[in-house]
Parts: C-alpha cells; sequence; structure tokens
C-alpha cells in the first residue's frame, strides 16, 4: 500500500475507497481524463469542484435508472401490458355489479358509496353510447345486440328499476333512455325485453305504482310507456287492477306527474286496438261510468280537455264500433256531452261535437236518445249554429250541416 492509500485510510474515508477504485475504470472517468490530460488537484475524483463528482452523481443516477433511456424503455413497456378495451357485454357486467353493490350497500361510506355511484354513472352513460351512437359514430349493430342479450340475461333490468330512485337525476335520465331503446333492440329477430317483461311482470308493478313517487314518478311513467309497447305487456296492464288508479294519477295537483299519466293512459287506450277493443267489452260497465264521471266531469280544465280528445280517439276508432253502438245508445252518456258542448272553451266545444254527432248519426236511437235531443232542438240548432272553428275546415262544416239536418229533422 503506498503512502498516500495510508493516508487516507488513517482519515476515516475507508467506506469510500472501494467507489474510488472502481471510478479509474469507468468509461465515463476515462473520458474525462483524455479530455482533461492535466488535471488540477481540486478535479480529482472525490472532490464537490471538479468533474468527477458531477461523475460520480452520474453513475449514482444510471444505478437507479433515472437517466432518459431506461424511462423510454418503462413507457414502451407500459404498452405492452395494457388493457384491452371493454366489450359491451363487459359493460353491463360491471353495471349490474355496481346496481348491487348499490341496492346492499347503503350503510357503507359515504366516500366509498361515491366513488361507485360515479363509476356507475359513467357506465350507464357508456351503454347510452353504445345504444345511440355518439356524435362521431352510430351505433354497431352487433355491439347493440350484445349488450341486449346480457342485459336481460342478467336480471341488469331489474336491478335498475329498483335501484333507479337511489341514482343521481342525470344518471337516472340516462337509464330512462337505455331503457327506452332496449324496448326496440331485435336479437335474432326477436324483441327479447318482451319475453323478459313476460316473465316479470312484476316490474310493471313497480313502474305503474311509481306514479305515487313525485321524484321518480316521470322516470318510470316514461319507461312504462316504452314497455307497454309490447301488446301482451300492454294487455296485462290493462287488465290489472292498476288501471283504476290512472283516473287518480291523471288528476294529481302536480301538472307534470297528471300530464305524463295522462300520456300514458292515453297510449294504454289506442295503441294495441285489438287489445283494448277487448278490454273495453269486457270492462264497459265499470271504465266508462268512471271515465264520465272522473275525467269529463272534473273540475280541471286540462283534464276536461284531454278526457274529451281520448274519449273521442276510442270512440272514432273502427275496432271499437261495438262499444261505441253501446256508449252512444246511453242517455246519460248524451247529457254528458251536451254539457260539455255548452262549455266556454272552444277547444272543449270541438271535441265535444265529435262525439256528439255519433249520437246523432245512430240510425237506431234509442227512444230516450230521441226524447233529449226533440227536447233540446232548439237549444242545440242555436248552439250549433255558432260553431265556427279557429281555422277554415271543410270537413267540420260538412259534419255540422248533417247534424243540423238531422236533428231539424225530429
Amino acid at each position: 500500500m503506498s503512502r498516500r492509500q495510508n493516508q487516507r485510510s488513517s482519515k476515516g474515508e475507508g467506506s469510500c475507497s472501494p467507489l474510488i477504485t472502481f471510478l479509474p475504470q469507468s468509461p465515463l472517468l476515462c473520458a474525462n481524463r483524455k479530455s482533461n490530460p492535466n488535471p488540477s488537484r481540486n478535479s480529482a475524483p472525490g472532490r464537490r469542484s471538479g468533474g468527477g463528482w458531477r461523475l460520480i452523481k452520474t453513475l449514482f443516477k444510471s444505478c437507479s435508472g433515472s437517466t432518459t433511456e431506461p424511462l423510454e424503455r418503462s413507457d414502451s413497456m407500459k404498452g405492452l401490458f395494457k388493457s384491452k378495451p371493454r366489450t359491451p357485454a363487459d359493460v353491463v357486467r360491471q353495471t349490474r355489479e355496481l346496481l348491487v353493490f348499490v341496492d346492499l350497500n347503503s350503510n357503507v361510506s359515504s366516500t366509498k358509496r361515491d366513488e361507485k355511484m360515479a363509476e356507475l354513472s359513467k357506465n350507464i352513460r357508456e351503454m347510452k353510447s353504445i345504444l345511440y351512437g355518439n356524435g362521431d359514430a352510430e351505433p354497431v349493430a352487433e355491439a347493440c345486440c350484445q349488450l341486449t342479450q346480457e342485459f336481460f340475461k342478467g336480471n341488469t333490468f331489474r336491478l335498475l328499476i329498483v335501484c333507479l330512485p337511489k341514482l343521481s337525476l342525470e344518471t337516472r335520465k340516462d337509464a330512462t333512455q337505455v331503457v327506452a331503446n332496449l324496448q326496440r333492440q331485435q336479437v335474432q329477430s326477436r324483441l327479447i325485453a318482451s319475453d323478459y317483461l313476460e316473465a316479470n311482470k312484476d316490474l310493471l308493478d313497480i313502474l305503474v305504482l311509481g306514479y305515487e313517487d313525485m321524484d321518480i314518478a316521470l322516470f318510470y311513467g316514461s319507461m312504462l310507456r316504452e314497455c307497454i309497447r309490447h301488446q301482451s305487456i300492454a294487455r296485462y296492464v290493462l287488465e290489472s287492477e292498476h288501471m283504476k288508479k290512472f283516473f287518480d294519477y291523471i288528476q294529481l295537483p302536480n301538472f307534470d306527474i297528471a300530464s305524463d299519466a295522462s300520456a300514458t293512459f292515453k297510449e294504454l287506450m289506442t295503441r294495441h286496438k285489438a287489445t283494448v277493443a277487448d278490454f273495453l267489452t269486457k270492462n264497459y260497465d265499470w271504465f266508462f261510468p268512471e271515465f264520465n264521471q272522473r275525467l269529463l266531469s272534473s273540475t280541471n280544465y286540462i283534464t276536461r280537455r284531454q278526457a274529451i280528445k281520448l274519449l273521442g280517439d276510442i270512440l272514432l276508432d273502427r275496432s271499437n264500433s261495438v262499444v261505441m253502438m253501446q256508449y252512444v245508445s246511453s242517455k246519460d252518456n248524451l247529457m254528458i256531452l251536451m254539457n260539455l258542448l255548452r262549455e266556454s272553451s272552444k277547444n272543449i266545444q270541438m271535441e265535444a261535437f265529435h262525439v256528439f254527432k255519433l249520437f246523432v248519426a245512430n240510425r237506431n236511437k234509442p227512444p230516450e236518445i230521441v226524447t233529449i235531443l226533440v227536447t233540446n232542438k232548439s237549444k242545440i240548432l242555436r248552439l250549433l249554429d255558432g260553431f265556427k272553428p279557429d281555422k277554415e275546415d271543410p270537413q267540420f262544416e260538412a259534419d255540422k250541416e248533417q247534424v243540423i239536418t238531422e236533428i231539424s229533422s225530429l
């Protein structure tokens, strides 16, 4: 050992000896020596003021993987392990898992629950995007098919309806649109939503009774209208005890909910003509008295106007001809229509006229109907003479003249 090495050992620098002994063999240090063949004392290895200290720091950086080259390799390696994009079925399965969590874990910490709810909202929004497409792309038929199959296979529909009250407002809107779209999706030429609802009719009970909850009434109402696009499902609702509840829902004090219930009621009474005709024939004795008393005689102007318009749509439909003949043979029904003809609202008057003319046009009027018309002939003729629609309507004028002629001849 040389004298200089003995001196370094005596100064307690033994812990640095291996590093300094190694450094002269480093390519970095060799390069430094070539560029500076006569280094000064301050540039000796291991001192702060010279290039050697910087080289030591560089070496440590190299050993710790902090240089540019290892970072680039790390980024490229990450690319090799990227997760595959989720399939539509994956989105539905993860949505189902989150709905189960939301349904069963109402008492978990708010932070964890908020995270799950945010993820659930994102998934439902993604399902909506798959079904409807987005601004850049149209929906892909195969993706829609996969989503629809998984949605109904795994009972996600039930979970979504049950958990809807727990979702945020925007998520409820997205969920409602998803449900609406799924009613139209065909898988191998079948509307599997109809098959699912056939096997889960209790979900229709939940949707109808949703009108009693102000927070979810409009969402459940919208879903219900989409579900009754299927004839078998509409028949179930028509034949259920829920039909009587609509006479209450239509008159709820909340205008938006009452209007929504009225829209659903109209859909039930007009969409599937053969089913409606069968329902009215079987339920005439309670349905029309309830319709007359609760809707046509309501104190609410909007209710009366919507009801008389709906009544005209029902009776003027050829599929309901048998029911129409039964309706226009009743003096009680005629008295209600004559009162509606005297309404101050021209809209109600005009709609009432379209039903009233059926009583007059009946070639086999019962004697009691004739008696009422004859007794009130002059009043009816005077009233009809003043009927003028806001816009020119040749068909209305022709009908009015025919009614006037018929009553005058009685």
